[in-house]
């Protein structure tokens, strides 16, 4: 089939490289003219993901009347772009083509899921959600990787869910969306302070019980919004977590380092130098938290660390003095 990769970064890049494999015509759509035009020639997005060369199934392009040909977009903007771009799409989808977001945030203010967004701003398009444990760097070169498509119907999951699968690029469905989607968006938060912990030089012990607990937090708070608990120890779940908490390509583990060692909040994103997802979706799930009334202790104290300046020297302190809890109290029976 015909499909659009909207959004020419890393993430966008790599997926479509995979479509691309799966033997699909992919269009790669960026806002520069003068970048597509560059990626075009050489064959590489060498700012976004050097050294993995593009099929010639996938032609990069800024223009976006290719959209009338597609049967699906994948939407690969970060969180807060995801409203402009839909709005963008409205009136140039084909009927019945499928939007999948790649984003894992939530949005600010309207504390919407992306899938929320979407359908708010292209009414009559399936949406679809695709998460994981998926960085770009190895899934352009084609390391072994599984991922989830959650869609409000299985029809639309598995659509998506065949329209990827690739021999190294595995797909489960997941009729959670709910779920995913605040997967996706939740663990970014501990990855956040997973690096804060290594910036402070604390040790592995630290780091698990972070993971650890930091997954029950995610679950607490998907359980108020409708989501099954299940959902937050697989793929998009625990599964996401491990893989940004502790790999090497996570941009939220590297700010989160810097933070720890002392650095000021725009000077860390600044030499991350690449959207940290974890500083808007650590926003959201506090305020999400306070008008469900649900206890996130890491993400409170994530909070103040980010907007109210305290120290995560501080912050970790706080979590350790926290009162006396029994450890399966939280979700009885489930956890």
């Amino acid at each position: 089939m015909r499909v659009m990769v909207y959004g020419a970064g890393s993430w966008g890049t790599a997926l479509a490289f995979v479509l691309a494999r799966g033997g699909h015509e992919v269009f790669l759509h960026g806002r520069r003219k003068e970048d597509m035009a560059e990626v075009a020639r050489s064959r590489e997005n060498r700012r976004y993901l050097p050294g993995v060369i593009l099929p010639a199934a996938i032609t990069p392009v800024a223009d976006e009347e290719f959209l009338f040909r597609c049967e699906a977009v994948i939407l690969s903007v970060p969180s807060h772009a995801v409203r402009e771009a839909s709005s963008r799409l409205r009136g140039l989808l084909p009927p019945g083509c499928v939007v999948v977001n790649t984003a894992k945030g939530l949005e600010e203010n309207t504390h919407l899921r992306l899938s929320e967004v979407i359908r708010s701003e292209l009414p009559g398009h399936p949406a679809a959600v695709l998460s994981g444990p998926s960085h770009a760097e190895e899934v352009g070169r084609e390391v072994p990787t599984t991922v989830v498509s959650a869609a409000a119907t299985a029809e639309v999951a598995e659509f998506v869910q065949d329209m990827l699968m690739t021999d190294n690029f595995r797909v489960y469905t997941n009729m959670d969306i709910i779920g995913v989607e605040l997967g996706g968006a939740l663990k970014n938060i501990i990855a956040l302070c997973s690096g804060m912990i290594e910036g402070m030089a604390s040790r592995d012990n630290t780091k698990a019980a972070l993971i650890t607990r930091g997954a029950v937090e995610m679950a607490r708070l998907g359980a108020a919004l409708g989501a099954e608990q299940a959902t937050f120890f697989g793929l998009a779940g625990i599964g996401d977590l491990i893989v940004t908490c502790m790999s090497k390509h996570s941009r939220n583990l590297r700010a989160g380092r810097l933070l720890g060692a002392g650095i000021p909040l725009e000077q860390a994103l600044s030499e991350v130098g690449m959207v940290v997802e974890g500083v808007r979706n650590t926003k959201v799930a506090y305020e999400l938290s306070r008008i469900q009334g649900v206890e996130m202790p890491i993400t409170e104290q994530a909070y103040r660390v980010l907007f109210e300046r305290l120290t995560p020297e501080d912050a970790l302190k706080t979590l350790m003095r926290r009162g006396r809890k029994h450890e399966r109290e939280e979700l009885p029976g489930k956890y």
